[in-house]
């Protein structure tokens, strides 16, 4: 006999105080993973443009080989927060098992595929032919972790999907510190530094960007192995066993699918319209690369919380269908939106008028701050409209409703931004700043999308089913 799950949603509860504690360490943990990204780019872009372009022009293929493994995870999310509102214990623990076989079946083949076209990727990416060598490199040792890398996305997007967004953002945030200094060690060779005053011999690998490869493959799979580890050993509601079935479960494999697939195509939607947006700024030369790529990562410093916002949604949402109650789901998708409005302005403030010192931070090449600072301030004009989007998007997963997300991406990825840059740069050589300016237009399309069709509420007849 099962312990009971305790459903995190509450009518009598407040409503701030439901989602500060459900989306509070996804904030803290996105904050701090995506600032040590930020140190990591530093770390490679302190090595000159070309070593940011070599890691950077293979970015939008490994995300769309992970994007099948992140689809997933939505799937999963969906059905632990149903069952755990339900109250069905065994069935979130069941979705688990059935959770690591499917990583393993699926992130194996991909992560040899990824090995195997190591340097194809970069070479079809339009990659320059300086650049290749050290691409194909980072992108082989970067394989040997993908299976690590799905096996932590998935867990953690159940662990989300139960309501504990804790244990997940504690280890995530180590596997980062991990990364850096891992970084600290493997890119830089043995050196003299100073602090305060104190100078010292400081062991380096000197790999370059090998060791930036090397140090994420062995954070990441240090991470999986931990996260696993507290699934089967620690005493909880989610708690797994090696004696417990592990025999595919079709029934519930299907189940997932018919979430996941949508989202899925969404994310080949999305990844594809990225490979070509990334292939176009390739056209344009390594300091746009350079430039696209670091605009990026700082856009992530206010992207992440966002993110934070539509997965609290998901959960909640979720839970709330589970146990029959979608009025209160709508309640508590109201009061995201509005603390998550409130703290994306603040983001947009400070990438606005902070985008010199931001891009300086990441990279000593003028040319390359002077032409990503621009992007990041166009940047900073959507943060509010993105983050709604995502609210909306992640409500709808919440219900099971998978299939809307995809067509709006389809539709404001490839009819817009797709489209756009290929008019505005290809055609008519407006270069990246009408770039940005195309891919800031897919977002505010994509928030008036979603607001439309959550409003509508087709979403309802997913409960019934």
């Amino acid at each position: 006999m099962s312990r009971k799950t305790f459903s995190i949603v509450d009518e009598s509860a407040n409503p701030w105080k439901i989602i500060i504690l459900l989306a509070w360490p996804i904030f803290l943990e996105q904050i701090l993973v995506s600032l040590v990204q930020a140190v990591d780019t530093a770390m490679v872009g302190s090595l000159g443009a070309n070593a940011t372009a070599s890691v950077a022009i293979s970015q939008s293929p490994n995300m769309m080989i992970n994007g099948v493994i992140m689809a997933m995870g939505v799937g999963f999310t969906s059905l632990v927060a149903r069952s755990v509102g339900a109250g069905d214990t065994e069935r979130a623990k069941s979705l688990i098992r059935q959770a690591i076989l499917l990583v393993i079946a699926i992130g194996l083949p991909l992560a040899v595929l990824c090995f195997c076209l190591a340097r194809h990727i970069p070479m079809w990416m339009g990659g320059a032919e300086d650049i290749l060598d050290t691409a194909a490199t980072y992108n082989r040792i970067f394989a040997c972790g993908m299976l690590f890398r799905g096996m932590t996305m998935v867990l953690t997007a159940i662990y989300r999907g139960f309501g504990d967004s804790k244990t997940p953002m504690k280890i995530n945030i180590a596997v980062n510190l991990m990364n850096v200094v891992g970084n600290f060690l493997m890119i830089y060779p043995t050196r003299q530094l100073s602090v305060f005053g104190v100078e010292f011999t400081m062991f380096g690998f000197g790999w370059g960007v090998a060791g930036a490869a090397t140090a994420t493959a062995l954070s990441t799979i240090i991470g999986a192995s931990t996260l696993l580890g507290v699934t089967f050993l620690r005493k909880s509601d989610l708690q797994i066993s090696l004696r417990d079935d592990f025999k595919p479960n079709w029934k519930e494999i299907s189940s997932v699918f018919k979430i996941s697939f949508p989202a899925m195509c969404e994310r080949f939607v999305m990844s594809g319209a990225s490979v070509i947006v990334a292939s176009t700024v390739a056209s344009l030369g390594t300091v746009a690369v350079a430039s696209q790529n670091l605009a990026g990562t700082a856009e992530s410093l206010s992207f992440m919380p966002g993110f934070a916002f539509g997965t609290a949604a998901t959960t909640l949402f979720g839970q709330s269908i589970g146990a029959k109650r979608p009025e209160l789901g709508k309640k508590y998708v109201s009061y995201t939106i509005r603390l998550g409005a409130a703290v994306m302005f603040v983001m947009t403030l400070v990438m606005f008028f902070g985008s010199r010192f931001i891009m300086s931070i990441f990279t000593p090449d003028e040319a390359v701050i002077e032409m990503g600072s621009v992007l990041v301030k166009i940047l900073a004009l959507i943060q509010v409209p993105q983050m709604i989007a995502m609210v909306y998007s992640g409500a709808l997963k919440g219900a099971g409703d998978t299939k809307s997300p995809f067509l709006v991406a389809l539709f404001s990825m490839w009819g817009v931004r797709v489209l756009g840059v290929t008019i505005c740069v290809r055609l008519l050589g407006m270069g990246m700043t009408a770039l940005c300016t195309c891919m800031c237009t897919d977002n505010v399309v994509r928030f008036i999308l979603f607001s439309t069709i959550y409003r509508r509420e087709k979403w309802r007849k997913h409960i019934e089913a």
